[in-house]
């Protein structure tokens, strides 16, 4: 069990574990805006959306891609849902980059049949790889 002002932070994708440890402090978006939880946070859930995720521990600051998901926090213990996690080195920059042109270009053009809320979703996505990934 987490001891001082740590809690347990476990984030689970669709595929894997994606993290599990102790935390002094984790900053997500959700539909709200950023939110920051420490240790005693009021128990809650929260709608993510796609942003970075910051985990504060003892060995400095962790960052990853988070695509949308839940969060539940509770005492002492929070557990992130993710749709996907992303550590900086598992990100192809490059092909982020052409993910964000596509979904730039599909926004401008806003053609027959072009899913807007789709669209601003995928770049969204593909902000954040390149935030994280560089």
């Amino acid at each position: 069990m987490a001891e001082g002002n740590k809690f347990q932070l476990r984030i689970i994708t669709p595929d894997r574990v994606f993290y599990e440890s102790e935390a002094s402090m984790v900053e997500m978006n959700t539909t709200d805006g950023e939110i920051g939880v420490y240790k005693e946070h009021v128990p809650t859930t929260f709608i993510l959306v796609p942003g970075v995720l910051t985990i504060h521990g003892d060995d400095g600051e962790k960052y990853a891609a988070l695509h949308s998901g839940f969060v539940e926090v509770l005492q002492g213990q929070v557990t992130v849902l993710a749709e996907a996690a992303e550590w900086p080195d598992e990100i192809d920059v490059e092909r982020a980059e052409r993910a964000r042109a596509r979904a730039e270009e599909r926004l401008h053009d806003r053609a027959d049949g072009i899913n807007q809320m789709r669209a601003e979703a995928a770049l969204r996505r593909a902000l954040t790889r390149i935030k994280v990934g560089k």
